[in-house]
């Protein structure tokens, strides 16, 4: 008997991939640098410090405050980060441009679709459910859902697996450097969206696919699996 086909997977990062989520993370990093005694800093600044988690928004922010905190402090206010978001959550945050037609055609057409993000996982699920997108993906892994998270290739490959499918028919889509090392980290090819969060030029990444717009996603995830 032949081995039973794995459906091809398609992972996608979640801060500035599948939903512009800029506004509400700064929004809520000011209120945080208030309670720290200083005043926020210009969203064009703090938007290249997200990526990483929420920690580490909330650290970076402080570094660029100037403010060295004793952990324990750093810790509260990262608590008082969540608890702030986890209210706001969807106040300003939208999918991207194209992104849920670009879903609805790869479901069509038999890709399972999963999201690999450094987000904690139930943010990453009420974020998901309040904008009523969560019902589009088989799995959702946040940075603290396996033992490792990205750059670790085994969150990716963890997180295609987990939707039933194999990293030998995989691709995964981001925005940031971070993505794409991980992609490379676990083999798999990686689709870059340069409407994120990097300082870094999307050009400049080393994905092996720049999209400028959803719209090519379909077309472009084809290609790859043909070649792959």
């Amino acid at each position: 008997m032949s081995p039973v086909a794995r459906p091809p997977v398609i992972a996608f990062d979640l801060d500035g991939t599948l939903v512009d989520t800029a506004p509400d993370l700064l929004n809520t990093l000011d209120v945080i640098l208030r309670e720290a005694g200083v005043e926020p800093l210009s969203h064009d600044d703090t938007r290249k410090m997200i990526g990483a988690g929420a920690k580490a928004l909330v650290q970076r922010g402080l570094d660029a405050a100037g403010l060295v905190l004793p952990q324990e402090r750093v810790e509260e206010l990262y608590l008082s980060f969540l608890d702030h978001y986890a209210e706001h959550i969807a106040d300003e945050s939208r999918p991207f441009p194209g992104l849920l037609d670009a879903l609805d055609r790869l479901a069509e057409e038999g890709h399972v679709l999963a999201v690999c993000t450094n987000k904690l996982e139930w943010l990453s699920r009420r974020l998901l459910e309040r904008l009523e997108m969560a019902d589009r993906f088989a799995v959702i892994a946040g940075s603290d859902t396996f033992a490792v998270h990205k750059p670790d290739a085994g969150h990716l490959i963890g997180t295609i697996e987990a939707a039933g499918g194999d990293r030998a028919l995989a691709i995964m889509v981001g925005d940031s450097l971070t993505d794409v090392t991980t992609a490379k980290n676990a083999r798999v090819p990686s689709i870059v969206v340069p409407f994120g969060y990097t300082e870094t030029p999307a050009a400049e990444l080393g994905g092996d696919v720049l999209i400028e717009h959803f719209d090519l996603l379909p077309a472009t995830v084809a290609r790859l699996l043909v070649r792959a």
